[in-house]
């Protein structure tokens, strides 16, 4: 079958090579190359690379727009795929391939609609997401669902970790439910309960609020974990908190309170404390906090907020 791809970050690429080695990708869209780094060196997204190695051509646009669909146009597709590709597609485009569009979207759905469902779901403290491939219609992530897979979120597990332990499967999941669609075994079935809303994270998303319980924000820190990054003030700039572990044994602290305890560096909230791992502040490398806590010139009274 002749597919178009549409992706863009590391969590898609499983899922391009998954249908590069079964079907026939005629074309790959991603996003346009992107500056990263303190040297803002313009790089290739994960999928663009990728389409690169794979020989598959790539067409890299921010937006969907008529020289993108005029282009998928003459390529005459029989059926558009999207992971993670970080725009919409909308008519035209939508109804140009044969059997339309499907999308691999990484929760178990009508739950955490939006861009971000795995983030959220670890912030909102789910313990079991999924992932889901479904017909991509004009409305968010509300099309008739083809396949789905289902899978614990570990108690440690940040959104980085649990988006990279779903792509594999993910991917598979896609890759069987194309199948399907080629020999026409493929059946999706309407979504059915109460949707929930998964938008783009945001810095203010990354701000741990200290005055909470120990468990809302330790989810939170997992859930903007690698990015945005969870963060604290100290002294009004940016403290970043890496990684941190739960400290259910310590005597509790007043929430943003930070202490030593023996060789933790522990922080405070409304119940127990957490302990720091690995922080960042404001204009230096990533350390651990006990280094962090040493070098310190005056470490009495450190309070985050």
């Amino acid at each position: 079958m002749r597919l178009v791809f549409a992706g863009t970050p590391a969590v898609a690429v499983p899922a391009l090579r998954a249908l590069a080695e079964r079907h026939d990708v005629v074309a790959v869209i991603t996003r346009r190359d992107a500056e990263l780094g303190r040297k803002r060196v313009l790089t290739p997204s994960p999928v663009a690379a990728a389409a690169e190695e794979l020989g598959i051509e790539t067409i890299k646009a921010n937006r969907l727009d008529d020289t993108v669909t005029e282009r998928i146009r003459e390529l005459a597709p029989d059926l558009g795929a999207i992971v993670a590709y970080g725009g919409l597609v909308r008519e035209p485009l939508l109804s140009l391939p044969r059997l339309g569009w499907i999308n691999l979207h990484f929760s178990l759905l009508p739950l955490w609609r939006g861009a971000a469902p795995v983030q959220r779901a670890v912030i909102a403290g789910d313990t079991v997401t999924g992932a889901a491939v479904f017909q991509l219609v004009p409305d968010l992530d509300a099309g008739a669902v083809f396949s789905e897979l289902r899978r614990e979120i570990g108690p440690d597990e940040t959104a980085g970790e649990l988006l990279e332990a779903l792509s594999i499967p993910g991917a598979g999941l896609l890759a069987e439910t194309v199948d399907a669609l080629a020999d026409g075994s493929a059946v999706a079935t309407e979504q059915t309960g109460e949707p929930t809303l998964a938008p783009k994270l945001t810095l203010d998303d990354a701000h741990l609020d200290l005055a909470a319980p120990a468990e809302a924000v330790y989810a939170r820190l997992r859930g903007v974990t690698p990015e945005p990054g969870a963060f604290a003030l100290l002294d009004g700039e940016r403290f970043k908190i890496l990684s941190a572990r739960r400290a259910p044994e310590a005597e509790p602290l007043a929430p943003g309170a930070v202490e030593l305890r023996g060789k933790a560096v522990q922080v405070g909230t409304a119940t127990d404390p957490l302990e720091l791992v690995t922080v960042q502040p404001a204009g230096k490398r990533a350390m651990a906090a006990a280094d962090w806590w040493r070098g310190r010139s005056n470490p009495e009274g450190v309070h985050l907020s």
